[in-house]
């Protein structure tokens, strides 16, 4: 910033004359002079963020009255196009906020976030419940046969009018009203939990004062426990395991002592249902009440039905026919390697003389690595020094992309970010031209909301221009000072798959920026990202990738060959727990408004969900209990079947692959022109199957999980 004038030398100057310095630009508010827009997160501070938001509701509400109130008949171009010009400002600051609120947040977002989640909810309502503009498109969209669109602005209109109708467009006043309503408590109580949620993974942290309590885990896994003692301040010699926001923990795996894992997993298990101020039982049932209410008032039987609409199931009964043909399979197969890990149980009592014991939630895990290493020979500590991190990204997922689509990727050290642990990479395609950034955040921290994700700083869209930025977020524990970090191969694949999103974004080639990115149904979102972990494990990516961090060794033909053996077991776990908490999800938004549980009841409706399914099998509790569902809670609301749903395209897809040329350009030039560019410019189904050719079966998927069936 320039210094302000001086008076001349040998004068003084009167305080009326002094020339004040200019008023700070925000950072939000100007147009980023970074590559490819890249937000400047050095300048950007939490002060910035309310004022942001408000100056870009005031815009867009200009640029909609403007619309709206145009004296000039409707056209494709002075309404459709004119609405996808608006509102830029906001939407900008909206992705910048919205993603550090995930990956790096603070009291002051919290609270930015407390403030605007409703005022924004409101904005919308006022765009969608404008009843000047709804004629404007309504007389487009009967009108639309004789406009002479082509096939994605046809798309875009039928769009914009079905939003438009399903926001509550066509409703009388007392009924706009109450919507009103209902968005902005929707919007507060979205915020609520969400934040509960961190909060509370963050306090129910598992104290241990005796290190024998951690035996079987590594010494750099214990050395993370200590450390992280010291920073909450519980006072040397105390461990503190922190947890991730799934039901099952990483360390139950290895902790030797029963008792200790069965405190870290009761602790997971209980989490937001203990009664405490991060308690989000009484959240859910406002949370589906209101849902319930809002879908009924807007004509539809239940929230489910309001959903699946949208989506490419189509209805609530092929979801429910989808768990309930797959549900009994994978419980038989999980029962079946249950029995096995209670023989391991007996035989290891017998062979000590001490009790038996009942198989248990927390036992699953730690049994099923010792029936692992029985059966197959190998344990992760074997296998992890071959998948060190940034080898993994560089010379596996990075290597793949250059494979199939010819763009490769280069570090930008100059760029700012918003963390440390951050990286900016620069994106080049095939012929060499930069086409966006990439940014990586891969480690674990209390800022930061559990699981993992890909987000879109800035997209790409015909109309207004502009180049893709966009980032991956893992939750890898970060090790001690100094230490590599080795992944497990379950992260490996957690890696891959996020990185088919980021492709997914980057490759947008669309006009309209409401179909650009990853603008797709909820069940086919996942589609492109389910396809990019079958690279994890193709040999010439592993053969680049898998290499010991020390001695520069391949990993061992042998040992490789018994970690893909081992690939297919413990599958009916891994189903059961995802469909109990995708039964849930449906069970919880199939339900009328006066039959919403009270926040006393959802643990007890969560059990009689999971009994009527049949999924009641305690040794594999849901994936995520209701308490901490955040899919369902949040953006994933009746659709978190997606991954299994999306996975019934992707197995057949990989078959398709298989069948047609694997590891190449011609492969990775397919999917890019058929599914990876086009957004929802076009139905999700007819870009699969522009790409495979072939309606999908679910028979692939369950032979790849080893399902069998009864």
């Amino acid at each position: 910033m320039p210094e302000a004038p001086t008076a001349p030398m040998g004068t003084e100057a009167e305080p009326e004359d002094v020339i004040p310095e200019p008023e700070e630009i925000n950072p939000l508010l100007a147009d980023s002079d970074l590559p490819y827009g890249l937000p400047p997160f050095d300048q950007i501070r939490n002060e910035h963020f309310l004022p942001a938001f408000e100056q870009g509701m005031d815009e867009q509400i200009q640029e909609i009255e403007a619309i709206a109130d145009n004296s000039e008949p409707p056209t494709f171009d002075n309404t459709i196009v004119a609405l996808e010009r608006a509102g830029q400002t906001l939407a900008g600051v909206q992705r910048v906020f919205g993603n550090l609120s995930g990956a790096h947040t603070n009291p002051d977002l919290q609270a930015v976030q407390r403030e605007v989640s409703p005022r924004l909810a409101a904005h919308r309502d006022a765009i969608l419940l404008n009843p000047n503009l709804f004629a404007r498109i309504e007389t487009l969209y009967e009108d639309r046969d004789s406009l002479e669109l082509d096939a994605e602005s046809l798309r875009l209109l039928e769009h914009v009018y079905r939003q438009f109708v399903r926001a509550g467009a066509r409703l009388d006043e007392d009924g706009k009203a109450r919507l009103r309503e209902i968005n902005s408590e929707l919007a507060a109580l979205g915020t609520e939990f969400s934040q509960k949620v961190l909060a509370e993974v963050n306090d129910s942290a598992v104290v241990y004062d005796d290190v024998d309590m951690l035996a079987g885990l590594s010494d750099s896994r214990i050395e993370s426990a200590a450390s992280e003692a010291v920073e909450r301040e519980q006072g040397e010699g105390n461990y503190v395991i922190t947890l991730l926001n799934t039901s099952g923990q990483p360390p139950l795996a290895s902790m030797d002592n029963r008792a200790a894992r069965e405190r870290l997993h009761t602790a997971s298990l209980d989490r937001g249902s203990r009664g405490n101020e991060h308690d989000t039982t009484a959240t859910v049932s406002q949370i589906l009440a209101l849902r319930a209410e809002r879908a009924r008032m807007l004509g539809y039987d239940t929230h489910a039905d309001y959903v699946l609409e949208e989506q490419t199931a189509g209805s609530v009964e092929t979801v429910n026919e989808l768990h309930e043909r797959v549900g009994p399979i994978a419980v038989a197969n999980a029962r079946r390697e249950g029995e096995a890990l209670q023989a391991l149980i007996d035989e290891a009592a017998e062979e000590s003389g001490e009790e038996p014991f009942e198989l248990a939630s927390w036992d699953w895990a730690y049994y099923t690595e010792k029936l692992r290493q029985q059966r197959f020979d190998f344990d992760d500590a074997e296998v992890r020094p071959y998948f060190e991190m940034r080898n993994v990204l560089v010379n596996g997922v990075f290597y793949s992309a250059e494979k199939l689509f010819g763009i490769t990727f280069v570090e930008r050290e100059d760029l700012p970010s918003y963390h440390p642990d951050t990286t900016v990479w620069e994106v080049f395609d095939a012929d060499g031209e930069g086409m966006g950034l990439f940014i990586t955040d891969f480690y674990a921290r209390s800022s930061k909301r559990g699981g993992a994700w890909m987000n879109s700083y800035r997209v790409h869209s015909g109309l207004l221009g502009g180049y893709p930025v966009v980032g991956n977020h893992l939750n890898v524990p970060k090790p001690p000072e100094g230490e590599p970090t080795l992944l497990t191969w379950d992260e490996v694949v957690t890696m891959f798959h996020e990185f088919g999103h980021a492709v997914h974004g980057l490759f947008s080639d669309v006009r309209f920026p409401t179909f650009a990115a990853t603008s797709v149904p909820r069940d086919f979102v996942e589609y492109p990202s389910q396809v990019y972990e079958m690279w994890a494990d193709w040999p010439e990516v592993l053969a680049n990738y898998a290499i010991h961090y020390e001695t520069g060794e391949p990993i061992p033909q042998e040992l490789l060959d018994r970690v893909m053996e081992a690939a297919l077991f413990n599958e009916g776990f891994r189903t059961t727990e995802y469909l109990a908490a995708s039964v849930l999800d449906m069970a919880m938004h199939q339900l009328g408004p006066d039959e919403v549980p009270g926040p006393d009841e959802v643990m007890a409706f969560e059990a009689e969900v999971l009994a009527a399914a049949g999924m009641d099998y305690d040794p594999v509790p849901p994936r995520y209990r209701t308490p901490y569902f955040s899919h369902s809670m949040g953006g994933y609301s009746a659709g978190y079947y997606s991954y299994f749903w999306a996975e019934v395209l992707d197995a057949d897809s990989v078959l398709w692959i298989r069948e047609n040329g694997g590891l190449d350009r011609e492969t990775g030039q397919r999917l890019r022109d058929t599914v990876l560019s086009k957004g929802g410019s076009k139905e999700a189904m007819e870009l699969y199957q522009d790409f495979a050719g072939r309606v999908p079966g679910i028979e692939p998927l369950l032979e790849r999980r080893g399902l069998i069936e009864d």
